[in-house]
Formats: C-alpha cells, structure tokens, sequence
C-alpha cells in the first residue's frame, strides 16, 4: 500500500528538523499562491516572478521562526505582504484612476472587422490587472486578499498584522473605489460605459499594452472574453466588478522554484559564513 501523502503541516515540521527534501516539497506546495498574490499587486509578470522567489527565499530564512500560531498559509502570506509592502514603501500608485480613466478614453474606435478573441481576452485581463496598480499599495494588498484570493476576514488580517475590523473597512474603500471605476470606464462591467475591448484593443496594439502573438495573462486555465462577459452579466450591483475582477487565470508560478531556493539559500548561508 503506498503511504499516505503527507500534509503541509507535517513537511513543515519535517522541513524545520533539517529534512531537505521536506524543505523543497514545502515551497513546492505554497508557490502558486505566493505568485498569485505577487502577480495580482504587482501587475508584471516578470516582477511577480522575481518577488515570488525573493519571497519563497525569505520563507525558507525565517522557516524556524514559524510556531504555529496562526496556519501555515496564513504566516505565508504574512511573509508575503511584508515584502510586497516593504518593496513599494513611500512609493504613491505608479497609475491614478483618474489618469487610467482618461487613458481607456482615448484612441477609442468604431468596432469593424473581425474580432482576435484571444487578443480581446489578452486586453480585458490586462486592463483588470492595471486597474488595481492605481490603489495605493495597502489598500490594494486587501482587496486582493480579500475579494481576489476570497481569503476569511480574520486570516487576512492576521496576515496584515491588522484588526478584523481594521481590514473590513480597508478592504471597503478599496472595493468601493473599484466599483466607481468600472462602473464608469468599463464595459464588460457596464454595457453603457464608452470602454469595450473591441474599441480599445487597436489603440492598445499600438501603444504595446498588448501584443499579437504574445499571450501574458489571458491562460488557457482562466475564462475566455465571452465567458466573462456572460459571468458579469448575469449578476448585478457590485458583484458585477468583483465577477470581472475574478474572471483571470489563476496565475500559477510558471517555473518550479523548489529545487533553485534550495540552492539561493545554501549559497547565501554560505557567503554570510564568509563574511562572519
């Protein structure tokens, strides 16, 4: 009979005790969703991947720290904001509303010809992508916490190092400014609003938002263009936002970082021997 997987938990444990093959199979288990929190703050794939390793890097560091005070997944993600936050600090949003809204504004055509589908889908998860950069970076961290990774209230939290109560009401503003954009600028939110991906996609083409040929996040594992539209028109009010905005693939890592953290860890433990 073959044994049972081990749990998370157990490789864990097992990982803290020095096993090295427990060690890899634990940042084998959590790197899909570090780099899905990572891809949804940071809206660049390249970005999103090199903050994922530095994050798995750091989990791996502080690995004996770990007591258990909250569920593993949870004291990841805390690891993961510190970082994400840390990496954009006293920096303001690189993209306000204001100027992403007067940007799908421009360069909008009539709709002629056939349409590229894929490029479509390419446009409106992009442009779902961008929208959330004009949050400021804590605002922005809970409402991908809360609304995109569907993650409880009080878990969260704990991974803000903030009140229940306190990421209730981040998360409330966040939500409310995402609302008030796409129901104005977006058209697979709202059918009236002036921005529909087919009359944006060739000003899009030309300023490189997106290019022909070169699909980054519109995957096969997430919903097609006319998926979503039919998933965000067949609900109402604000869900209609958040039914856009979870209408992306789910981002998995797209390399296996297991075996090169193991590597990135030994090398630096290594150095800092040497220095000492």
């Amino acid at each position: 009979m073959d044994k049972m997987r081990p749990t998370l938990d157990e490789l864990v444990d097992r990982a803290q005790r020095g096993d090295k093959d427990a060690l890899e199979q634990v940042v084998r288990e959590i790197q899909d969703r570090v780099h899905r929190l990572a891809i949804r703050f940071l809206a660049v794939s390249d970005d999103a991947l090199s903050a994922t390793q530095e994050i798995l890097i750091l989990v791996v560091t502080k690995l004996s720290t770990f007591r258990g005070e909250s569920s593993f997944q949870t004291w990841v993600y805390r690891v993961a904001v510190n970082y994400l936050l840390s990496a954009k600090r006293a920096q303001r949003p690189s993209l306000t509303f204001e100027a992403f809204g007067q940007d799908l504004a421009s360069g909008l055509v009539a709709q002629t010809g056939p349409e590229d589908r894929v490029m479509l889908n390419e446009l409106r998860v992009s442009c779902t992508m961008a929208m959330l950069v004009a949050l400021e970076p804590a605002a922005r961290v809970a409402y991908v916490l809360g609304d995109i990774l569907e993650l409880e209230h009080q878990e969260a939290a704990t991974a803000l190092g903030i009140a229940p109560a306190a990421f209730r009401k981040r998360l409330s503003r966040a939500r409310g400014a995402v609302v008030e954009f796409t129901t104005k600028h977006c058209g697979v939110v709202n059918p009236n609003a002036a921005c529909h991906c087919p009359r944006r996609l060739p000003a899009a083409i030309q300023a490189k938002r997106v290019r022909p040929g070169r699909v980054v996040y519109a995957r096969d594992d997430g919903p097609s263009y006319d998926e979503a539209l039919r998933s965000a028109r067949a609900v109402e009010g604000s869900l209609v936002t958040l039914k856009a905005q979870q209408a992306t693939s789910t981002f998995p890592c797209p390399e296996d970082l297991a075996a090169r953290i193991s590597e990135l860890v030994a090398v630096r433990s290594e150095n800092a021997a040497t220095l000492d």
